[in-house]
């Protein structure tokens, strides 16, 4: 068999391993990259992850399939030359286009049509799906240029997949572990748009080097809001390691810390006050429903967010130790810049994760609050019967866990199957339904008492949340399934209340 080769070359004499080199940088970069887009609509869920990689997978296989076909039709190092800079130009469009298209498919999401699923399927294949086919194609196409003959093809094959490999790898830990956080998503794209644009334009010589040379000057364009406020002005926002979060500012001065899909508001701050009309204000009366009759002495905050609720034990009991659990540390810092989130001797911050932070502490609570879930899809670790029973174990006898679950209105599966879990771990559980969209369940082994409630010593700014929660208060929903750290299926449970709910808004 006679080796191919190129038309003579007008550019650098790059070896083509270099560009499928910088082509596997790039296509499983993106795909770091494209989780990055979907977060701030969908969330970074298991379902959202399986969708992007779902995606790229077909992409790539398609792109397989063409660059064959095409290679054996132009067998030239020119032609899959130009492929890539298209693919790579392609690439850059991504994150410019990216706002009206995930709009698009997040209003669907919005209006409850359809759930998260199809939703960020729709996005993704929109955004990323061509640039990365066409990328695709370069391995095969390589492959038939490289071939000299039968007897060396395994060799040659062999080295070019490990080369696209290792570029793989370096794109995956170039995006994760520094990219996304020091220079944004938007010139991620960019960055890895045009180093394979810039290997191919090399080989090409001439007027290819200006499309390069133009996604290089696009670092320079400012990123812009990642997402308007649809009511008042974004006043920060940032793509931290673990998601994307931004402050809103209201009209009225109230502020609101998002996080990623923006679907919940996670904190909330009142010029003024500590109270805040929301389902926050409860953390602040339910613990006395276990007939304690004095404010807890330590709670632990799973899921601080910006801080409202230690911002408000602060304030209303002082004498309250509290330990801040988050797992993403800018959160903190965003608490402290924009929620009042003040360092105080009683209050202690710890940056992570929940389960691990509960397995690792020597304290005892008088109250665990978990509001780490982050709607609509919430960590599947963290509403288990192995999680509640360490949750017991770092109870002071007496104490209470209480969890805040987020879920669409007139929706309850997911409170039926965490009291159901908590059931198995807790000889009480009742339920506040403080809200339509978040009901606080509380668990302990000792008694609730809305009549303790009642009776509590307490702030007089908190006496009229208490009647009202006493009044709520509740046995707990029953019927639901009992999650293991073997079988949560959380995720789907939550998108299935989703469509659930869009249909009978339809059906009424």
């Amino acid at each position: 068999m006679t080796a191919l080769r190129s038309s003579p070359a007008r550019g650098l004499a790059l070896p083509l391993e270099t560009l499928v080199f910088a082509v596997g940088m790039s296509t499983l970069g993106a795909e770091i990259a494209a989780q990055r887009l979907m977060a701030p609509f969908f969330g970074s869920s298991t379902v959202i992850w399986a969708n992007t990689i779902a995606v790229v997978l077909l992409a790539l296989s398609v792109g397989y399939w063409l660059g064959g076909r095409l290679a054996d039709r132009r067998p030239t190092a020119d032609a899959l030359n130009g492929l890539v800079v298209l693919g790579s130009a392609l690439l850059a469009v991504v994150p410019f286009i990216a706002h009206p298209f995930l709009s698009l498919s997040v209003s669907a999401f919005d209006d409850l049509s359809v759930g998260a699923f199809t939703a960020s399927l729709f996005g993704t294949l929109v955004l990323v799906a061509v640039p990365l086919l066409l990328l695709g194609a370069v391995s095969p196409w390589a492959m038939r240029l490289k071939v000299a003959s039968v007897e060396e093809s395994g060799v040659v094959a062999g080295r070019l997949y490990a080369i696209s490999t290792v570029g793989s790898l370096v794109g995956v830990f170039f995006v994760s572990l520094w990219a996304i956080e020091a220079i944004g998503t938007q010139r991620t794209f960019l960055v890895l748009a045009a180093v394979p644009a810039l290997v191919s334009a090399a080989r090409l010589g001439g007027a290819w080097l200006t499309v390069p040379a133009v996604l290089l000057a696009a670092l320079a364009l400012p990123p812009g809001t990642t997402k308007p406020a649809d009511n008042g002005r974004v006043l920060y926002e940032k793509e931290t390691p673990y998601q994307y979060a931004r402050v809103v500012e209201s009209p009225d001065g109230t502020r609101k810390l998002e996080l990623n899909e923006g679907q919940a508001i996670h904190s909330l701050w009142r010029p003024g006050t500590v109270m805040t009309g929301g389902y926050w204000d409860g953390y602040l009366v339910l613990p006395f429903v276990t007939g304690s009759g004095k404010p807890p002495g330590r709670i632990a905050v799973l899921g601080t967010a910006g801080g409202t609720v230690p911002r408000a034990y602060a304030e209303l009991f002082p004498s309250t130790l509290v330990d801040a659990v988050d797992i993403d540390p800018e959160l903190f810092k965003i608490g402290q810049r924009y929620f009042g989130l003040k360092p105080r001797p009683q209050l202690r911050e710890f940056a992570q994760d929940a389960r691990p932070f509960l397995r690792g502490t020597a304290e005892r609570y008088d109250s665990i609050f978990v509001d780490a879930y982050r709607q609509p899809y919430i960590p599947f670790y963290l509403t288990t019967r192995e999680f509640f029973t360490l949750v017991r174990d770092r109870l002071k006898p007496g104490g209470s866990v209480i969890i805040n679950i987020g879920h669409p209105a007139d929706s309850d599966a997911l409170e039926k199957a965490l009291s159901a879990t908590l059931g198995k771990v807790f000889a009480h559980v009742a339920r506040d339904p403080i809200q339509a969209e978040n009901s606080l369940v509380i668990a302990s082994d000792v008694q609730l008492s809305s009549a303790a409630l009642r009776e509590a010593p307490l702030p007089a700014v908190l006496n009229p949340v208490a009647a009202l929660s006493a009044e709520r208060l509740r046995p707990a929903l029953r019927g639901g399934d009992v999650f293991t750290d073997d079988r949560a299926p959380v995720e789907w449970l939550i998108d299935a209340s989703i469509v659930s709910y869009a249909a009978g808004e339809t059906g009424g």
